[in-house]
């Protein structure tokens, strides 16, 4: 069995050959799901056309997911480790977490519980991105889910269990493309953007940064939380020799 690493980020973790269990095999702690709501199922897929009816979120994600945690008493990995569901709604959003939530209430015994603005953890967080119905996880008090954040909610003292992690897209910040060096206002603007994020009790992940060991080697230096790529033997090697 792996060691949890607990930085690592599968993105996009269903176009891998064995999605789940590639990532859990290396020791991934966090994967990424896209969904969609067709056919009263949520099917799991980056683009309409790549859906399948048998390809749902209970099938790749949650019942795998919930065997492996009865089977390690309660956690995914024998060693206790933290580990993070993140739902990509890809569209309509409060229709699709409608639905989310009749397919999460059978698996609340290893679901991490936002209650009243109280986080009880448990073996897995599941936490949305992409189309998120925040009114609607705003109004709930509670919850089997909570949501992706983005920058700008920084700094308005929204509850971490509302939003405990911020997201953004690596290009949208930054210029370093993951060649050369960094410029000081690159280094300065990671650098004050995780500090922030974690002086509030949040944490933080980059879409779309260089998915290189020098993207990685930036990321790591920098405290970001997790490390987004869809090379997951290549980061977890990285992780490793870090943790060695």
């Amino acid at each position: 069995m792996p060691k949890p690493l607990l930085r690592a980020h599968a993105h996009n973790d269903y176009a891998h050959p064995r999605p789940l269990l590639d990532a859990l095999d290396q020791g991934f702690c966090s994967v990424e799901a896209d969904i969609y709501l067709e056919g009263g199922k949520l099917l799991v897929g980056h683009d309409k056309k790549d859906l399948r009816p048998e390809r749902t979120l209970t099938a790749l994600y949650l019942e795998p997911l919930w065997q492996r945690v009865r089977a390690n008493h309660g956690q995914l990995y024998p060693e206790p480790a933290p580990a993070t569901l993140l739902v990509d709604i890809k569209t309509d959003g409060a229709r699709v977490y409608a639905a989310l939530k009749d397919v999460l209430r059978p698996y609340a015994p290893m679901l991490t519980r936002f209650e009243s603005g109280q986080i009880k953890r448990r073996a897995l967080t599941v936490i949305l991105s992409g189309d998120r119905p925040r009114d609607v996880l705003a109004a709930e008090p509670n919850r089997l889910a909570a949501l992706d954040g983005r920058p700008e909610d920084l700094g308005k003292n929204l509850p971490v269990s509302l939003i405990p992690l911020i997201s953004e897209s690596w290009f949208t910040l930054f210029k370093w493309y993951g060649s050369g060096l960094m410029t000081r206002a690159d280094r300065e603007k990671l650098s004050g953007l995780v500090e922030q994020t974690h002086a509030e009790g949040r944490t933080i992940r980059f879409w779309a940064a260089p998915d290189t060991p020098a993207g990685w080697q930036v990321c790591w230096n920098a405290g970001v939380d997790y490390l987004n790529t869809d090379k997951l033997p290549e980061l977890a090697a990285f992780i490793k020799a870090k943790n060695n």
